[in-house]
């Protein structure tokens, strides 16, 4: 796993060494072992650098360079990027792993590609040069890369399917940047840190920024499953090369579906074990994690390190699951109780993270990497079976939803039960029984609008938390746009897959994997997620909704499936979620420290706020009336960003 960065300028100005090298250097936590660079130009006398750097000194309209901090895994002895094909015609930067390597490698050397390492970044150097920018349609894995094609003088960007490894780029039609993280970007001089508010709104919606969109006016994320290619007429394009699409095969029977995925998931993690460093794996307990552990333990010839994490607060801490796992498998077990120092880790998560991300899992994520890395440097984790099967309670609230929507007529559902909902109480403290404003709420409006309402935050008091003029600039932009947008795309009239499609393409790329990226390589840690292999998506795509969830049991045939290796008390106990006493910390520890911050007039957030509004929720909160836990640390966590980056 590494950190990637680069300049492309299309006016022939020389890429200033110093420069590219701060960039890089802004990424070393995500590569430790080494750093190189390349640049297809003589520097300046006074720009020369101080550490190895291949410079071409071949004519050329448009100057580049590209810089790689490199975390070793496969091939460490000879893997050093930045890495060129045979005549140094192209060159690339690469951030990742591809599974399918040795496999592509036989191929293409039986065309006639030489190679002169053993490392996977090499394969995709001749594939590009086989396959052009097709190349991608072939590679398995998580990746993020560059390619400097200098023969024709133009760029070429991929991002994997998923979105598991990030890149991020600015073009003002003079240069194009680009990088691992938007941190490494904005170490070029002069570039504008203005705020999209657009992005701005989306956050204390989601509590994250969605692609393509960042936190920054003129920086954006390449999204998922897209590439990029600039050349220099100037031409930039970018297009995609896969989606996922969902297209229920009713002909198999549960029994060969349940085959059918311990056979494609054994597989997706056999490949994910090529390493030639310590490799083990995070451990929850919960079923995805377990399931991950389980094969691991089938394949491996010794014992599984295992990583687990726990909190005092016993409705948090799920170690004697993990535990009871880790028994069951034999695994090489390591595990720590968490006093975590909220306000440190708050302030180290704003600068690693460098946008606004209010998803309070990251605190246990970043302290599980940190376990983990104790033991190994590459661990496999259980990411992306909720998305799969379905695991979220919020699929099975959304198809209840769907089903009363059938029942009632549209103008009843638009007057009588949103008039309903409007007085219903919104009463945190009561049983969940009687706290039905949001399924009231959901019924009334359309299902891509119910889900956005189950999914976005603050509510009503989204439009008065910050002030006027924002709302102004905004021109009438709401979040909901982008739920639109992704829920159109899924044409099999099935509002299971909707739901899931929709959260791939944004709660699963824009806060899981982004949490999981960015605390697990503020350790140096690569992280693998083999119930995220494209093909095995693709597979558990065709499986019919029925199947996921069956009655009130979400992840029905992946719990089916695991029955052969899995005790029923771990695949069918109540699901927890990865999470901390985040309502407790802003009552306690944080308390304070929320004070001093958020409600100091000299701070640079008060601008942006309208302070009776947060001092409102802050008073309710602290009474136990209402639990704005989310929504307060989403106000905290801003409030430190803004502060560490503009």
């Amino acid at each position: 796993m590494c950190g990637i960065t680069g300049i492309i300028h299309l006016n022939g100005k020389p890429v200033e060494f110093s420069v590219l090298k701060a960039m890089a250097d802004t990424l070393a936590h995500r590569g430790p072992d080494e750093e190189g660079f390349y640049l297809n130009h003589q520097p300046s006398a006074s720009d020369l650098p101080i550490v190895p750097c291949t410079i071409k000194r071949e004519p050329c309209t448009v100057t580049s360079g590209l810089a790689h901090r490199r975390l070793s895994i496969i091939d460490l002895s000879s893997g050093q990027q930045p890495m060129s094909n045979e005549d140094e015609s192209v060159w690339i930067v690469f951030n990742g792993e591809i599974y399918n390597f040795p496999d592509l490698r036989e191929k293409l050397i039986s065309k006639g590609h030489i190679f002169k390492t053993n490392s996977d970044t090499e394969t995709i150097v001749h594939a590009y040069e086989e396959w052009g920018e097709n190349c991608v349609d072939r590679l398995r894995g998580m990746f993020a890369f560059a390619i400097w094609d200098q023969r024709n003088q133009h760029l070429f960007l991929a991002r994997d399917r998923l979105g598991i490894k990030p890149l991020y780029y600015f073009w003002d039609g003079k240069k194009l940047l680009f990088g691992s993280e938007i941190k490494a970007i904005l170490a070029y001089p002069g570039i504008p840190r203005a705020i999209n508010l657009q992005a701005l709104y989306d956050y204390f919606c989601l509590l994250y920024v969605p692609a393509p969109k960042s936190i920054f006016k003129y920086i954006f994320k390449l999204p998922p499953g897209h590439v990029l290619t600039l050349r220099p007429d100037p031409n930039l394009s970018i297009r995609q090369y896969w989606d996922l699409r969902f297209e229920p095969d009713e002909r198999v029977s549960e029994q060969q579906w349940c085959d059918r995925i311990l056979e494609k998931l054994q597989e997706a993690v056999k490949i994910r074990l090529i390493s030639e460093v310590p490799l083990g794996a995070f451990l929850s307990g919960g079923i995805d994690s377990s399931a991950v552990v389980g094969l691991m333990s089938l394949l491996l010839n010794e014992p599984v390190k295992t990583a687990s994490i726990g909190f005092k607060e016993q409705k948090f801490n799920e170690l004697r699951y993990a535990r009871q796992v880790a028994d069951l498998f034999g695994t090489n077990h390591h595990e720590e109780m968490v006093l975590p120092d909220a306000v440190a880790v708050l302030e180290k998560l704003a600068w690693y993270f460098d946008e606004p991300f209010a998803d309070s899992s990251a605190v246990p994520t970043y302290y599980v990497s940190q376990v983990a890395r104790q033991k190994v440097t590459v661990a496999l984790s259980g990411d992306g079976g909720d998305e799969n099967f379905a695991g979220y309670r919020r699929y099975y609230f959304d198809l209840l939803e769907n089903q009363l929507r059938g029942i009632f007529p549209a103008f009843f559902r638009k007057y009588a039960i949103s008039g309903l909902a409007n007085i219903y109480p919104k009463a945190d403290w009561a049983p969940q029984v009687f706290r039905a404003k949001t399924l009231l709420t959901n019924l009334s409006l359309d299902p891509v609008d119910g889900y956005f309402n189950s999914m976005s935050w603050f509510g009503d008091l989204r439009n008065r938390l910050l002030i006027g003029d924002f709302y102004k600039e905004l021109s009438g932009y709401s979040t909901l746009e982008v739920f639109k947008n992704h829920y159109a795309k899924v044409s099999n009239n099935d509002p299971l897959s909707a739901v899931q499609y929709l959260d791939v393409k944004t709660y699963l790329v824009d806060d899981v994997l982004t949490k999981v990226d960015r605390a697990s390589m503020a350790h140096a840690l690569e992280v693998r997620v083999p119930i995220l292999d494209h093909e095995f998506m693709e597979l558990v795509a065709n499986i019919p909704s029925n199947l996921k969830i069956k009655g009130k049991t979400g992840k029905y045939i992946f719990k089916k499936a695991l029955e052969a290796f899995l005790p029923r008390d771990i695949l069918y106990r109540k699901k927890m979620g990865f999470s901390i006493p985040l309502s407790q910390w802003l009552r306690n520890e944080l308390k304070g420290f929320f004070g001093e911050r958020v409600f100091n007039s000299s701070t640079e957030s008060t601008s942006f706020f309208d302070m009776k509004t947060v001092r409102r929720i802050w008073q309710q909160h602290q009474s136990g009336s209402r639990d704005w836990g989310p929504e307060l640390w989403a106000i905290l966590f801003f409030d430190v960003w803004l502060d560490k980056n503009v």
